[in-house]
């Protein structure tokens, strides 16, 4: 293998010792730094090591520097990085600090590098987990639904509440409009409770106990669905061949491609 090839496979793979180590050694160095941008925000830490706090942003800065100019000489493909949801991050990463020389302040931005710790998952891409994920993923799209229906209803429900709200209260107890008073009805049933409005009158109190006690089913039905249709997927066969799953435990072909199960 030549030397851009090695790094290819180091710094863009997983599968390998030295890419989980590449990988586990980059997410250390984005912690810490954005950890630097954090303390750094912080009066009394500035004022004390501020020196300090400088020198390791532009370690890291200069790091990340030679890790994205890295990725460019060893990429397969080259623009298609560039334009990718990781490409434009690796960029934001580094781009801070560099204004910061042209626009005091801009080093704050450098907080976007916590969106690159999202490449931890491609670490716990382990066989164990695998089967676990897919029954997820299937139980969600199986439950899709379900679940769309119930939020469609419940979005009914607000708007009505909303709107009643609206009605016995009234701009002068601080319900100025019907989307102000579903913005209440929402908080009131996801048991929120932010306060920052609230009804005076004794029919709008009773208006909200009722939608309290109808903000339990906001957890309750969701859960229930997603509950069932793991609990129906646990009982059931998968095909090995397309992926789909729900047959019966003594199916032995599978319903959509005829394959033996």
């Amino acid at each position: 293998m030549t030397l851009k090839e090695k790094l290819n496979e180091i710094i863009f793979g997983y599968s390998t010792p030295a890419g989980r180590a590449f990988d586990l050694c980059l997410i250390l160095a984005i912690v810490f730094s954005v950890l630097a941008v954090m303390l750094d925000s912080v009066a009394g830490i500035h004022q004390h090591w501020r020196v300090e706090l400088a020198a390791a942003e532009w370690f890291f800065t200069g790091l990340f520097t030679l890790e994205y100019l890295t990725r460019l000489y060893c990429c397969s493909n080259r623009w298609r990085y560039l334009f990718s949801f990781y490409g434009l991050v690796d960029l934001l990463s580094i781009t801070p600090t560099y204004l910061a020389l042209l626009i005091p302040g801009a080093n704050t931005l450098l907080i976007v590098r916590i969106l690159r710790v999202l490449r931890v998952f491609r670490i716990l891409k382990l066989m164990e987990y695998s089967t676990a994920s897919q029954r997820l993923v299937q139980a969600l799209v199986q439950s899709g639904p379900k679940i769309f229906v119930f939020f469609a209803s419940l979005l009914g429900t607000v708007t009505v509440f909303g709107a009643l709200m609206y009605l016995i209260e009234g701009p002068e107890n601080g319900f100025t409009s019907i989307p102000r008073s579903m913005y209440w009805a929402i908080v009131t049933m996801t048991t929120v409770g932010y306060g920052d409005i609230s009804p005076h009158t004794p029919l709008g109190q009773a208006l909200a106990s009722i939608v309290m006690l109808l903000g339990y089913s906001v957890i309750a039905v969701p859960t229930g669905i997603l509950t069932n249709e793991l609990a129906r997927q646990r009982y059931s066969k998968t095909c090995h061949q397309c992926g789909r799953g729900g047959h019966e435990p003594d199916s032995h072909f599978c319903r959509h491609c005829g394959a033996r199960m």
